[in-house]
């Protein structure tokens, strides 16, 4: 085996390890997800074991993350990301973030309409954080009606009634970052003022 190799092999180990700890997870918590025993696990952290495909795909699964990843491989190929769109609603969402859990961000188009659409509120747990890219914004939160325009954002539990679409039936573009009950996005316009 050569050299290269065998530091990426040799690295596995404390990968593991740091990624286990920064989850929170116990080794036995991990055994009893992945079926792999303890002790595997344990040697496996501590580079007394050699990882093999057989004890890094259940990792893999289980801490949702490219089996590339956990072994440190060098990106390799094409580096273009490859979205697939989502459509709901008669819009568009191209999901920015591929980690399940925790914040998700999206990139949401709202499509071009001869009539822009009349709205009809909707509620669910969660909070949401916007920012409009293109095209211009209707928001309708609870009793308010606003329009926002290209470089305009807004944050507010999702809870409260609210619609997204089109202020004047041209396109819409925005990032929005999803969170579930509680989360909320922090934004710090001048790094110099605490």
């Amino acid at each position: 085996m050569d050299r290269g190799t065998e530091d990426v092999l040799d690295a596995v180990g404390p990968r593991l390890r740091a990624l286990r700890r920064d989850r929170g997870i116990t080794l036995a918590d991990l055994a009893a997800t992945t079926g792999v025993s303890e002790s595997t696990l344990s040697r496996l952290e501590s580079g007394q074991r050699r990882a093999t495909l057989e004890l890094l795909l259940p990792l893999a699964r289980t801490y949702d993350v490219p089996l590339d990843d956990l072994v440190g491989a060098p990106r390799t190929g094409d580096p273009r990301i490859h979205l697939k769109p989502i459509r709901r609603f008669g819009m568009i969402f191209v999901p920015l973030s591929r980690r399940p859990g925790g914040t998700q961000a999206f990139k949401m188009i709202i499509p071009a309409r001869p009539e822009p659409l009349e709205p009809t509120p909707q509620t669910h747990d969660g909070f949401e954080w916007l920012y409009v890219l293109n095209g211009r914004l209707r928001l309708v939160l609870g009793e308010r009606d606003l329009t926002l325009p290209p470089g305009e954002a807004a944050e507010f539990d999702t809870s409260l009634p609210h619609w997204l679409g089109s202020a004047d039936g041209g396109a819409v573009e925005l990032l929005i970052l999803f969170g579930t009950q509680g989360t909320r996005a922090h934004v710090r316009a001048d790094p110099h003022r605490s």
